[in-house]
């Protein structure tokens, strides 16, 4: 008797990061992530650092995480887009994110101060699915999720 052997799933998730300090407490996402796909995203930035994001998950916003000085930024993706790439700056904490789209849009916070990042999904067709880092009066450290995306 021949035995079957289950399909094989592929692969589609995977993990860049954490880029930043050990400081602040770990914050994590991967919760929102049920909401739906990134739809909108909130940046508090100074002229030195980010310091707070926040993140919506089909019409759901995550909790914030961060500082409150600086001035606050908001982003929405339009129906269907998402985050293929997000590269940045980095020290101690985080300086600079950029996030860039499947259309072509690139969305920039923060300062050109430190060390370069550049992260992009493992696997294709896939996208930003959620955020975690680490998170006290400003962003320390941030990770990035990625997997297949709805559609919003």
């Amino acid at each position: 008797m021949k035995l079957l052997s289950p399909p094989v799933q592929a692969r589609s998730s995977s993990y860049n990061g954490e880029y930043g300090g050990g400081g602040g407490q770990r914050f994590s996402h991967s919760g929102y992530q049920l909401e739906g796909p990134i739809t909108a995203i909130r940046i508090r930035q100074d002229n030195t650092c980010i310091v707070g994001l926040q993140v919506r998950y089909g019409k759901m916003w995550s909790d914030y995480v961060g500082g409150t000085e600086g001035d606050l930024e908001e982003i929405f993706l339009h129906p269907g887009e998402v985050v293929i790439q997000v590269s940045g700056k980095y020290d101690s904490y985080v300086r600079q994110l950029v996030f860039v789209t499947d259309k072509g849009r690139k969305m920039s916070f923060g300062t050109d101060i430190g060390t370069s990042f550049t992260a992009i999904p493992l696997y294709p067709k896939t996208g930003l699915r959620f955020i975690s880092g680490r998170a006290g009066s400003l962003i320390d450290a941030i990770g990035l999720h990625w997997d297949v995306c709805l559609k919003n």
